[in-house]
C-alpha cells in the first residue's frame, strides 16, 4: 500500500486518508474514491488529497477486520459490522470470559497493522458486555497477513465466553462462641448475592459445630441434593489436615488445593465429593469486595475445574485491595479514636414530582411547622453532634423556615445536577475529625430523635467501621450512617446518584437497624403530603 498526497485526477480507486468537507461535499475517511467523487472534488476546487493506494493483494480495512473476526468461533459471541477497520465482540450470555495470552500475543506479532485487544483472562461478563475489539490500523493491509491471522484463529481458541451454569448451592457454616450470629447472617446474605450473577441460588444452609465430624456429616447429607457446597469455617484454615479439608476427605471426597497465591483469599480449600464441588471459603469472602474466592467460584460455575497449575499461576495480579474487616490486615494499623458523627440533612432538591403547582414539599406544614424545620428539630433533639443542612432550590425560603436553629447551613449551587452534589457538599462541611456522616433526607416526617440515636449507638458499638442503615420490615431505607472509610468514595460521586453503590461495594459490614415504616416514608407528591397530614404551601 502506498500512502501520501496525489493529484485528484489520479486518485480514482484510492482510499481517502482523511475526511473531506467542501461546500456540500462530504466524504468520510476510508471512502473508496469513484469517478463521481473525483468529479465532485474537482468541482469543489480541490487539486490534491492524501490517500492510500492498495497494492495488488491488499484488503481494505473493513474487509480485513471482518475476515479476521470471522475466523473466531461465534459461540456465545456477537460481532459488530466492520466499520473504520474495527469489529467489536460482545458477550451474548452471562459467563466467564477466557482468553489465551499466548495465542493473542502471537496474533498481535503477525504485523503491527493487525491488532486484537480484549478483557483480562477469566473475568465475569454479562450479556452485552464488550469483550474484545479487532482493529486494522492502516486503511489497507496485505491479504497474506490476514490469511495468517485467520489460520491462527481457526487452529487455536484465542478467546471465548464460557456460560455460567446455574447451581443449586448449599452453605455449611461452623459455629464457635467467638463468632457472632449476626456475622453468620451477613455471610449468608453476601454469598446469596454473589451467586445471583450466575443465576445460581443458595437454597440451603446448615450451621454445625466446628469439628470435622459435624462438617463431614453435613457435606454427605447435602451433596445428594445440591451441586455446589460452600463451607465457611468459624476459624480460618491453618493446615491441610484442618477441620474443613479433613471433613471433605471424611465425607469421601478429594481435596485438590489448600491455599492459593491470591490475597485476600489465601486460605481457601478446593475439593469435591463425587461430582459436587466443595469449597472452603476464606474469611474474606464474608465481604462483598472482590477476593480470591470470587475467582475460584466463577471458574467452577462456568464449568472449569482449576488445576494445580491454574491456581499456582494466579500470583501475578493476585494482590488485591485490602478488606477493612479482615481480623488481621497485612500490616497492623492503629485505629484512631472514633470521631463525632455529624448529620447532613439533604434539603437542596427541586421537588420535581410535586408538579408545577404543587409548591415546595419541604415548606408544607405539619401542625403549623414546616417539614424542613420538623426534620431538623428531630436531628437536633437527638443530640448526636453537629447538624449540617444542605440547601439549594428555593434556598432563601428554606433557610427562613429554619429561623435561628443552631445548624450549619451550606449552599449547593450545583443542586440541579442531582443528589451527588448535595452529598459532596455536605461532606466538605464535616469536621475533619468526623468519624461518620449520618445522611438524613429532609422529607421523611416519621423519623424521630430516638431513631437517630439508635442508629448512632449501633455505629458506635461497631467501632465506626460499619455502614448503619435504617430498615422497615427488613427493607432498606433511610437514614444511613456512612463511616469515615467511605468518605473518599462519596467525594467522587457525580450525577443524580446517592450512596447506595458505595454501601454495597465498600467492603464494610452493613448493619441494618429496624425502625419501622418511618424508614421508607418520604413525601414526594402533593397527594402523599396531604395523606400524611400536611398542608401545602405555595
Amino acid at each position: 500500500m502506498k500512502f501520501g498526497s496525489v493529484p485528484v485526477s489520479k486518485a480514482e480507486g484510492a482510499v481517502l486518508a482523511h475526511a473531506v468537507r467542501a461546500a456540500d461535499l462530504r466524504l468520510p475517511k476510508g471512502h473508496l474514491l469513484q469517478a463521481g467523487d473525483i468529479q465532485a472534488l474537482t468541482q469543489a476546487g480541490i487539486e490534491e488529497i492524501i490517500v492510500a493506494q492498495p497494492d495488488p493483494g491488499d484488503l481494505l480495512e473493513d474487509e480485513a477486520a471482518a475476515r479476521i473476526a470471522g475466523a473466531i468461533a461465534p459461540d456465545h459471541l456477537r460481532f459488530s459490522p466492520a466499520a473504520t477497520g474495527r469489529v467489536n465482540l460482545y458477550s451474548r450470555v452471562s459467563g466467564l470470559f477466557v482468553a489465551s495470552r499466548k495465542t493473542i500475543d502471537e496474533l498481535n506479532r503477525i504485523d503491527p497493522a493487525i491488532t486484537l485487544a480484549c478483557l483480562a483472562d477469566h473475568v465475569p461478563v454479562r450479556p452485552g458486555d464488550m469483550v474484545a475489539t479487532i482493529k486494522i490500523i492502516p486503511l489497507a493491509v496485505a491479504g497474506s497477513l490476514v490469511e495468517r491471522a485467520e489460520t491462527l484463529l481457526r487452529e487455536r481458541v484465542a478467546l471465548e465466553v464460557k456460560p455460567f451454569v446455574a447451581r443449586q448451592a448449599a452453605l455449611i457454616a461452623t459455629e464457635l462462641p467467638s463468632l457472632k450470629r449476626q456475622v453468620m447472617d451477613k455471610t449468608h446474605a453476601v454469598l446469596a448475592a454473589r451467586l445471583t450473577q450466575s443465576e445460581s441460588r443458595l437454597v440451603s444452609e446448615r450451621r454445625v459445630a466446628h469439628t470435622h465430624e459435624a462438617v463431614a456429616t453435613a457435606i454427605r447429607d447435602l451433596s445428594a441434593d445440591h451441586d455446589l457446597i460452600i463451607v465457611f469455617g468459624a476459624s480460618a484454615v491453618a493446615d491441610a489436615d484442618d477441620v474443613i479439608p479433613a471433613a471433605i476427605r471424611r465425607a469421601g471426597g478429594i481435596v485438590d488445593h489448600v491455599g492459593m497465591p491470591v490475597d485476600p483469599g489465601n486460605l481457601i480449600v478446593i475439593g469435591r465429593v463425587g461430582e459436587v464441588p466443595v469449597v472452603g471459603a476464606p474469611g474474606c469472602a464474608r465481604s462483598p469486595r472482590e477476593n480470591g474466592f470470587d475467582w475460584v467460584l466463577d471458574r467452577i460455575i462456568a464449568g472449569e475445574w482449576p488445576s494445580r497449575d491454574d491456581i499456582a499461576g494466579l500470583g501475578v495480579g493476585g494482590l488485591l485491595k485490602e478488606i477493612p474487616t479482615r481480623p488481621q490486615p497485612r500490616e497492623p494499623i492503629a485505629q484512631p479514636p472514633l470521631g463525632p458523627v455529624e448529620t447532613v440533612v439533604m434539603a437542596a432538591g427541586r421537588a420535581s414530582r410535586m408538579g408545577p403547582q404543587g409548591g415546595h414539599k419541604l415548606l408544607a406544614t405539619f401542625n403549623g411547622v414546616p417539614l424542613i424545620r420538623r426534620t431538623v428539630v428531630s436531628a437536633l433533639t437527638a443530640d448526636i453532634g453537629r447538624v449540617i443542612v444542605v440547601t439549594g432550590h428555593r434556598e432563601p425560603e428554606i433557610r427562613a423556615a429554619l429561623g435561628d436553629l443552631p445548624v450549619t447551613l451550606v449552599s449547593n449551587s450545583a443542586y440541579t445536577s442531582g443528589m451527588a452534589s448535595s452529598l459532596t457538599t455536605g461532606l466538605t462541611a464535616l469536621d475533619p475529625a468526623a468519624g461518620g456522616m449520618l445522611v438524613m433526607l429532609a422529607d421523611m416526617p416519621g423519623i424521630t430523635a430516638g431513631d437517630l440515636r439508635r442508629l448512632v449507638d449501633t455505629f458506635t458499638s461497631e467501632g465506626g467501621r460499619a455502614v448503619i442503615r435504617a430498615t422497615a420490615d427488613g427493607q432498606r431505607g433511610n437514614p444511613v450512617i456512612l463511616p469515615r472509610q467511605t468518605f473518599a468514595a462519596v467525594g467522587q460521586l457525580v450525577g443524580d446518584v446517592g450512596a447506595r453503590d458505595i454501601v454495597e461495594r465498600c467492603g464494610l459490614p452493613v448493619i441494618d437497624v429496624e425502625i419501622g415504616a418511618a424508614a421508607r416514608l418520604d413525601l414526594d407528591t402533593p397527594e402523599q403530603i396531604i395523606a400524611a397530614g400536611g398542608i401545602l404551601e405555595e
